[in-house]
């Protein structure tokens, strides 16, 4: 080979290790926006929240007779949650909000459970609220806060018997908290409403919705930035793996007209569950608006689930 063949190679190379070096350059910025966009919850943006009946009565309610309780998470964050203590001795019920929300909109969830003699607490999830930490985890590293919840619950009452109840990302929560090895038993049930599969899936849906993209590269990327930022992976982040490995009774509910957290998701989570279980489909409801658009019909079924499960 002469030398301006190797030359032009030379050449050639280095121009394809420019384009590989601008192509992984792209794909950096474009996960750091989709991760900026989706998870840091300082950025305006998001998918939306709308997790929860938000009803300022309800709020009202919480804010008035609640107190204030903090738990140190296993990573060093300071968590917030509202606690109102029931009429039921021994009967807890921890309760997990929505996407972008914070726990008043769990309000009249836990007034309803309050209301049957619960002693209701409702955290803000990290990054929310009044909770610190700097990223929206999805359910993820959030399960782990909900166990340390329990566990707090327990010493300080360890004939404590708890229900997880959760709305949307919340539901999503509660499901892979189910999963975790070390949740006591005295867990009792969970009730998710309206939770995803996976974050994953739930990502990829709302990039077709929203950008019309489809999951690859950006979710590639965005995992990539997660993973350097938040020290967690969206493709771990599965409701429908724990489920699997969930030994505690769970009731699944949705509403049959969600598309923001699609309808089927209800039926692959309900397969996949190994533990005891039942589920609710809802006529006419959107997302996270099952108790608000058919009380009559969810309200009884959720007590008629606590009432087999609960002593």
């Amino acid at each position: 080979m002469n030398k301006t063949a190797i030359c032009g190679l030379r050449a050639a190379l280095v121009i394809v290790f420019l384009l590989i070096l601008l192509a992984l350059g792209a794909l950096i910025l474009v996960g750091n926006y989709f991760y900026t966009f989706a998870l840091d919850p300082n950025a305006k943006g998001g998918f939306g929240s709308a997790a929860g009946i938000v009803d300022s009565e309800y709020t009202r309610w919480l804010l008035k007779d609640s107190r204030d309780v903090s738990l140190i998470s296993d990573d060093g964050l300071e968590l917030h949650a509202y606690r109102v203590d029931g009429s039921v001795h021994h009967r807890y019920a921890v309760l997990c909000h929505g996407y972008q929300n914070n726990a008043t909109g769990m309000a009249s969830y836990g007034k309803h459970l309050f209301d049957l003699g619960y002693t209701v607490l409702l955290p803000d999830a990290r990054g929310h609220g009044e909770s610190e930490g700097d990223y929206i985890g999805m359910g993820w590293p959030e399960r782990r806060d909900v166990v340390r919840w329990c566990q707090q619950l327990i010493a300080e009452d360890p004939e404590a018997e708890i229900v997880l109840y959760g709305v949307s990302m919340g539901a999503a929560t509660v499901m892979m908290a189910s999963g975790e090895a070390d949740l006591p038993v005295q867990v009792r049930c969970v009730i998710e409403d309206c939770g995803y599969t996976s974050v994953w899936d739930e990502f990829s849906g709302q990039l077709k919705e929203l950008f019309g993209l489809p999951p690859f590269p950006v979710l590639n990327a965005a995992d990539l930035v997660c993973r350097i930022r938040a020290g967690y992976s969206i493709t771990e982040a599965s409701a429908l793996r724990q489920v699997e490995r969930s030994v505690t009774p769970t009731l699944f509910i949705h509403g049959e007209e969600d598309t923001f957290v699609p309808f089927w998701m209800l039926e692959e989570l309900y397969q996949a569950a190994s533990c005891e279980k039942e589920k609710l489909a809802v006529p006419g409801a959107a997302h996270a608006e099952s108790a608000a658009v058919a009380p009559k019909l969810y309200w009884p079924a959720v007590d008629a689930f606590l009432a087999r499960h609960m002593a």
